[in-house]
């Protein structure tokens, strides 16, 4: 069974998340694409993504405003940012951006093989983290299952006696 990669991008401007889009279609992707920081806190209710792409400039909360109030939630705190903007892009926005807790920060226009690239490294780490917890949470079980087992009277040890 596939496992579809969810993706958050907030954006005010429709025809950039119509870019975004895009650039970033893929099988094997779930974008979910919000024009609001009020949206993008919403989302991050309902799902757990494998990376946000976060436009800077928006009129109710600035990106970097948004990155933080996001990273201020215990589950959202390791969740990737990638600020994609065109508005700022000198070096203090940009460290502005990383202090938010950015884990990139894109400039437009950008290179769609870039974007491509780099959120692919978010999916498959994302991809990678459910395969350890589905793997963890079996071998919790088969742990329960073997304590159990040797709890029970009269459970086999293993371990035959023999009488000579």
């Amino acid at each position: 069974m596939a496992t579809f990669v969810p993706i958050l991008i907030v954006d005010d401007q429709p025809k950039n998340l119509v870019v975004v889009e895009s650039v970033l279609s893929a099988p094997d992707y779930r974008l979910i694409m919000v024009q609001s920081a009020q949206d993008a806190l919403l989302a991050l209710l309902n799902t757990d993504f494998a990376a946000i792409l976060l436009d800077v400039k928006m009129p109710e909360m600035n990106g970097y405003e948004l990155a933080r109030l996001i990273h201020g939630r215990k589950a959202n705190r390791r969740l990737p940012i990638i600020f994609v903007s065109g508005h700022r892009t000198d070096t203090t926005d940009v460290k502005l951006g990383y202090e938010a807790g950015a884990v990139d920060y894109v400039t437009k226009p950008f290179d769609p093989v870039v974007l491509r690239s780099k959120v692919a490294v978010f999916a498959e780490l994302y991809r990678q983290r459910l395969t350890l917890a589905a793997d963890a949470a079996s071998l919790r079980g088969e742990n329960a299952r073997l304590r159990q087992s040797l709890e029970t009277p009269g459970a086999k040890s293993g371990a035959s006696s023999s009488t000579n």
